[in-house]
C-alpha cells in the first residue's frame, strides 16, 4: 500500500505531459537505473522479488522506454519491415506469423505493409520504411524495377526474398523453385492420361511466382509432346470468387479441360464451388489441382491435390538471415526449401471420351 501510494504521489509531482523516467521507475522501485535496464531488457538475470517491484514500479507510474533514444545510442531501430503482396489470402499468413515469432526471440519487430500487387506502392513502401529507419526488409518473389535494388544497396539495408529462390542472384533469397514445382504436379498429372489442361493463375505481369507456375505447367506438357501453345490460361486476381468465374469461363465450348491447374488453393478452391454449382463431378467429369496446401485444401470435400509449401519454415529461416544480415554476417547466402506434392481427391484419370 505504502509502495503504491509513492508511485501516485510521484506521479502526480510531475507536470501534465511529463512522462515518467527511467530514474522515477528505479527511485519508486529502490534500485539502481542499471537494474531497472536490467530487468527490462534481460529479465531472467535479475531476482524475482527485485522484478516484481521494477514491473509494479513501470505499471504504476505508466512508464515506456525511450525508443528514440535507444535508437540514437544503438544507431539501430530493431525492426523489420516485411512487405507483401495481400493481406486478404491466407496464403502468406502462416509464413509471416513464424517470421514474427522468430523476430520476437532476437528482440526485433515487425512492420508489415501491404503492395496490393502493385510496384509504384511497393516502390513507395520500400522507400517509407528505409525512411523510417526499418533494420531490414523481407519481400516477395524478384519481380521489381532494379533502382529499387539499387536504392537499397547504397543504403547499406539488409534484404531477403521469399516465397522464391534463385541463386544466380546478387542477393539472398529463401524460398522454392516455383517453375519446377509446378512442373512436378503437371508430370502427374499428364502422367494419369490428361491432355486437355486449363489454368487460372494470377496476372504474371511483375508476379514471378505466378509466371513460373505457369511456365512448369507448359514446360511439362512439351516434354509430353503437347503443344504448350494450346494450353488455355486465365489470369485473375487472387480469390474464391475469381477462381470460379475462370473456372466458368474454361469449362464453356465444345471441348473444355480435364483438368484445372490452379496457380494457388484460394483459386482451386473458387474453381471447386462452381463445379458444385454447374453439377460439374469433381474429379469424375474435370480433376482440380492447386499450390500452398492452405489448411482448407485439406478440409475441403473433396480434400484439394495441391503442392505443400513449407511457409513456417521459410518465415523462421528468412528472420534468421536478416537477424544475421542486420549483425554483420555478411556471409548470408540463398536457401532452397522443398515442396511436395498432396495427391488428394480432387485429381483423377480423364473421363473417356
Amino acid at each position: 500500500m505504502n509502495r503504491v501510494a509513492s508511485f501516485d504521489t510521484q506521479r502526480s509531482s510531475r507536470s501534465p505531459g511529463e512522462l515518467p523516467t527511467l530514474e522515477d521507475v528505479a527511485r519508486a522501485a529502490g534500485v539502481s537505473t542499471a537494474t531497472v535496464s536490467r530487468c527490462l531488457n534481460m529479465p531472467d538475470l535479475v531476482r524475482e522479488k527485485t522484478r516484481e517491484r521494477v514491473f509494479q514500479a513501470v505499471q504504476e507510474l505508466g512508464y515506456a522506454p525511450n525508443f528514440g533514444a535507444r535508437v540514437l545510442a544503438a544507431k539501430r531501430t530493431n525492426t523489420i519491415g516485411a512487405i507483401i503482396p495481400t493481406m486478404e489470402n491466407a496464403i502468406f499468413a502462416r509464413g509471416l506469423q513464424a517470421f514474427q515469432e522468430e523476430l520476437g526471440r532476437n528482440g526485433v519487430t515487425m512492420l508489415v505493409a501491404s503492395s496490393s500487387y502493385r510496384p509504384d506502392l511497393e516502390a513507395e513502401q520500400i522507400r517509407t520504411l528505409a525512411a523510417r529507419g526499418a533494420d531490414g526488409l523481407l519481400l516477395i518473389g524478384h519481380d521489381r524495377a532494379p533502382e529499387l535494388y539499387d536504392f537499397l544497396d547504397r543504403r547499406g539495408m539488409p534484404y531477403v526474398i521469399a516465397w522464391a529462390y534463385d541463386r544466380s542472384r546478387p542477393y539472398p533469397s529463401i524460398g522454392f523453385d516455383n517453375r519446377q514445382s509446378m512442373k512436378a504436379l503437371a508430370d502427374e498429372v499428364l502422367a494419369m492420361g490428361h491432355r486437355r489442361i486449363g489454368v487460372i493463375s494470377a496476372e504474371r505481369a511483375g508476379n514471378d511466382r505466378a509466371r513460373e507456375r505457369v511456365e512448369g505447367i507448359q514446360q511439362a506438357a512439351r516434354e509430353h509432346g503437347l503443344d504448350a501453345a494450346e494450353i488455355r490460361v486465365i489470369e485473375t486476381p487472387y480469390s474464391i470468387e475469381n477462381g470460379a468465374e475462370a473456372f466458368r469461363t474454361l469449362m464453356q465450348g465444345a471441348q473444355p479441360p480435364t483438368v484445372v491447374m490452379c496457380g494457388n488453393d484460394v483459386l482451386a478452391l473458387g474453381a471447386a464451388k462452381m463445379a458444385n454449382t454447374l453439377g460439374i463431378r469433381v474429379p469424375g467429369d474435370v480433376s482440380i489441382t492447386g499450390f500452398d496446401d492452405i489448411e482448407l485444401a485439406q478440409v475441403a470435400i473433396p480434400p484439394l491435390t495441391t503442392v505443400h509449401v513449407p511457409h513456417r519454415e521459410m518465415g523462421r529461416k528468412a528472420a534468421r538471415m536478416l537477424v544475421e544480415m542486420m549483425n554483420g554476417d555478411t556471409g548470408v547466402t540463398s536457401q532452397r526449401l522443398e515442396t511436395a506434392l498432396k495427391l488428394r481427391e480432387t485429381l483423377a484419370p480423364p473421363p473417356p471420351d
